[in-house]
């Protein structure tokens, strides 16, 4: 039975991942093909959502609004870099 819902679980994993990659190539090809309409819709949503306190990465990195979210350091966590215990990532693509 375990075996059943493990294998349940790896077909969704990989629909998912197909189905982000496949959402984001369509995404860059309508940004190129509409670069005024995707900019315009990036500022809407970028200003509806720091209206509501989400932060922002700008292409330099540096970040604008505030962020709601807990920020796990390794320090905090008492681990560093790659030494962690958590072997949920083996190195796949997202």
């Amino acid at each position: 039975m375990s075996e059943r819902r493990l294998a349940t679980a790896a077909n969704m994993a990989v629909r998912q991942r197909n189905y982000r990659r496949a959402r984001d190539r369509a995404l860059v090809k309508l940004a190129q093909l509409y670069p005024d309409a995707y900019k315009e819709l990036l500022e809407r949503e970028k200003a509806n959502d720091e209206a509501q306190g989400r932060k922002w990465l700008d292409i330099n990195g540096t970040t604008s609004g505030v962020d709601t979210r807990p920020v796990a350091t390794a320090a905090r966590t008492g681990e560093a870099g790659n030494e962690s215990t958590n072997q949920g990532y083996n190195g796949g693509e997202a």
